[in-house]
């Protein structure tokens, strides 16, 4: 599908040109990679898996072999005997874009000699039947998405957990895995009520459901009433995920389209002041907050576009809707040539994806949230709170370093088996591939520096003090104005009984703009200004003032 002189394919829109020479490339290391790599010993666990001359398909999973060998306490070998696992599986192949790529991702579920699912602990993971094996071939450090999870659980949240390890596949050997949890509703890891086809009344039909932003069909998903902004003739879709769309009622499948219609209808109708009271009925705030914070921090678009996900437990367990569990950051913390992300300098918030017009839609729910003042102060309060603890460079340095030097003998093997060092592969980076292992470390530690920083002044800059200031003037005054149309495109008009005698105007980095107030038509002329987020304070002759915030696209 070809759009706005954009290719699309997978989902994701590429400047035509570039997105085919990635692609072509791609495909001549598909046909031209050939393995150098063997694996005799390793500190990390291996997987074997035997699909007995069967091919690896994207459904249905097929039969197959799993021995797991882990020493913990020292070298695991080849020749050793299985000591974690040792049964059968069902394997697929899983991913959209992933799967394009060289080193296949998969799904694997554990079988009893039936063929029956079956519950069991792997490392320190409990009991599942479900499980991933996240490849590498787009993320170099290996740990983009782990250390995304080992975030949001630090943060006081649910995600995944992950174990590094090795693979042999049908006696080849694949490189370095991440063995992840599927996102499963139980009591270890999304801890809602769980619903039966009998739960279709009262307090049993409200909870639990999670369900997802992402590539949908009209059997998975519902189509939203409302339109993610105001001049917007796109639509969102919601996909089912638990219940399953083959196992949701036709009762389950009306609650929780109505929960979300009600929600979303108080939070587009609510103005950009009290926004946080009428939601607060609805959404736990707090997990949209951290939600968010984790996702600008790694300027993860995904986050709001696709791969997005959401639960709710019933009513009499507090019922709200949450944010979360975070997934799919691979293409993440870099700087990639899609739409306003390739910025080397660490600014743009991920949460303005909807000016690329992406696919899936994202909602407008997290630009409307952060047109509200008291919401943009929790998200500022809470991060600087994070920012002394687990959102600091020591913490995530630690992190980082205590993982690369784990894998620091796994890699050579890795990239013996995947020569990509160096090269352009996955998605379209901008800065230059660093030919070793720890280059690519370094690259990372840069990058996730250098977007604190760019953050640490949003949330420090004139922007927040303005903020600050406008709060506690409302409560004081209740000054009155109004700006619109929000998304504005080339005239921005204010509404107000006072008269305004100066209007400062700040980019999203902090930076004061120069701009003529037209009091003939009591509108600012925006036209020249580039697409993104500012904030406006105006000042009136009765010394009161009022700040607000517009998007310009």
């Amino acid at each position: 599908m070809v759009k706005n002189n954009y290719l699309s394919i997978s989902g994701r829109k590429y400047m035509g040109k570039r997105y085919l020479f990635y692609t072509f490339f791609i495909i001549s290391i598909c046909w031209n990679l050939k393995s150098s790599a063997q694996i005799d010993s390793t500190n990390l666990p291996l997987f074997i898996i035997d699909t007995k001359g069967l091919r690896i398909v994207d459904e249905p999973k097929i039969e197959a072999n799993l021995k797991i060998i882990y020493n913990e306490y020292g070298y695991t070998w080849k020749s050793d005997d299985p000591n974690i696992y040792d049964g059968n599986i069902g394997i697929e192949i899983r991913g959209r874009y992933s799967a394009m790529l060289p080193q296949k991702p998969y799904g694997f579920e554990t079988r009893d000699s039936s063929g029956n699912n079956l519950n069991i602990p792997l490392f320190h993971m409990p009991p599942e039947n479900d499980w991933i094996l996240l490849a590498n071939f787009n993320d170099k450090t290996f740990m983009r998405n782990s250390l995304a999870f080992e975030l949001f659980r630090q943060m006081g949240h649910y995600a995944p957990r992950t174990q590094f390890c090795e693979l042999i596949l049908n006696g080849q050997y694949q490189g370095i895995y991440v063995l992840t949890e599927k996102i499963k509703v139980d009591k270890n890891r999304i801890d809602i009520a769980k619903l039966t086809e009998e739960d279709n009344t009262g307090d049993d039909v409200t909870g639990g459901y999670v369900f997802k932003v992402d590539y949908f069909d009209e059997y998975n998903s519902w189509e939203s009433r409302h339109p993610p902004f105001k001049s917007s003739t796109e639509r969102v879709h919601y996909v089912y995920y638990y219940p399953k769309p083959d196992e949701i009622t036709d009762q389950q499948m009306q609650y929780i389209q109505q929960f979300v219609d009600q929600m979303e209808s108080a939070l587009y109708k609510a103005g950009s002041q009290g926004l946080v009271n009428f939601m607060s009925d609805y959404m736990n705030l707090d997990s949209f907050v951290d939600y968010f914070l984790l996702n600008e921090l790694a300027r993860n678009v995904d986050g709001y576009k696709k791969s997005s996900f959401f639960y709710k437990d019933k009513n009499s367990n507090g019922g709200l809707l949450h944010a979360g569990p975070i997934w799919d950051f691979d293409w993440a913390w870099k700087n990639i040539d899609e739409c306003i992300f390739g910025a080397t300098d660490g600014s743009g918030w991920a949460f303005t994806v909807h000016q690329c017009d992406p696919w899936p839609v994202p909602p407008g729910w997290m630009v409307k949230l952060m047109e509200d003042i008291r919401f943009k102060k929790m998200v500022k309060d809470r991060y600087q709170e994070l920012r002394q603890t687990i959102l600091s460079e020591t913490s995530i340095f630690k992190y980082i370093d205590s993982v690369s030097y784990v894998l620091d003998e796994a890699q050579v093997r890795h990239y013996n088996r995947w020569p990509i060092l160096g090269q352009h592969v996955g998605a379209p980076e901008v800065d230059p591939q660093p030919a070793t292992f720890e280059g690519e470390i370094n690259k990372f530690k840069n990058w996730i520096s250098t977007r604190l920083s760019w953050l640490d002044l949003q949330f420090s800059s004139v922007i927040v003090t303005a903020l600050e200031d406008s709060t506690k003037k409302e409560i004081a005054e209740n000054t009155t104005c109004t700006i619109y149309p929000n998304p504005a495109q080339t005239y921005l008009y204010l509404k107000t009984d006072k008269v305004v005698s100066n209007i400062s105007l700040y980019s999203s980095k902090g930076k004061q703009i120069n701009i003529s107030y037209l009091s003939g038509l009591g509108a600012l002329d925006i036209s020249t200004l580039p697409d993104g987020l500012y904030i406006m304070k105006n000042l009136f002759t009765d010394g009161s003032q009022w700040t607000g915030s517009f998007i310009k696209r």
